[in-house]
C-alpha cells in the first residue's frame, strides 16, 4: 500500500484545497481543523507552508499510547481507527511526533488515512502517493562525506 508523502511542498501556495478536500469527502466534515493534512504557514507567505499529516511511523508511537488498542498500525505505515473501541482519551495526539492527529467537536480523532484524495486535487501537484520505503528514504538525513 502507498503513503502519502509532501515531497514538493514548496510549491505550495497555502490554497487548502486538499484539507478541504479530506474533510468533505474522507471525514464528512467541513472543517480545516479536522482533516487528515493541514497546511500550516511556515512564518509568512514568501516563507512557505508546511504540511501536518500521519508520517506513517513503521512503528507508531499513537498505537502505543492507545489504552483500548482503537488505533492499530497499518501495512505500509500508520494507523487505522476503529471509532467503537475510542474512549477519546486523547492520548494518541499528545504523543504525536508531528502533531497529525486532531479531534473533532465529537471528540474522535482525525488522522490521514493515506487514501491519496488530497494528492488527486493538489493543484500544484505537492502532493504523492509513493511506496513506503521511497517515503521513509525521504526521512532519513543526509550523509556527507
Amino acid at each position: 500500500m502507498k503513503v502519502l508523502k509532501a515531497s514538493r511542498i514548496e510549491r505550495c501556495i497555502g490554497c487548502q484545497i486538499c484539507s478541504m478536500t479530506c474533510a468533505r469527502q474522507v471525514h464528512g466534515l467541513l472543517s480545516w481543523q479536522t482533516a487528515g493534512i493541514r497546511i500550516k504557514s511556515s512564518g509568512g507567505i514568501s516563507t512557505g507552508f508546511e504540511a501536518r499529516y500521519c508520517m506513517a511511523c513503521q512503528d507508531p508511537i499513537c498505537v502505543k499510547a492507545c489504552p483500548t488498542g482503537a488505533l492499530r498500525p497499518r501495512v505500509g505505515g500508520g494507523v487505522k481507527l476503529s471509532k467503537k473501541d475510542c474512549i477519546r482519551c486523547n492520548a494518541c495526539a499528545q504523543v504525536c511526533p508531528v502533531e497529525a492527529i486532531t479531534f473533532t467537536e465529537t471528540g474522535f480523532p482525525v488522522v490521514c488515512i493515506h487514501c491519496g484524495l488530497c494528492a488527486k486535487y493538489c493543484p500544484h501537484k505537492c502532493l504523492e502517493m509513493v511506496e513506503p520505503e521511497i517515503a521513509h528514504a525521504y526521512d532519513q538525513p543526509e550523509v556527507t562525506a
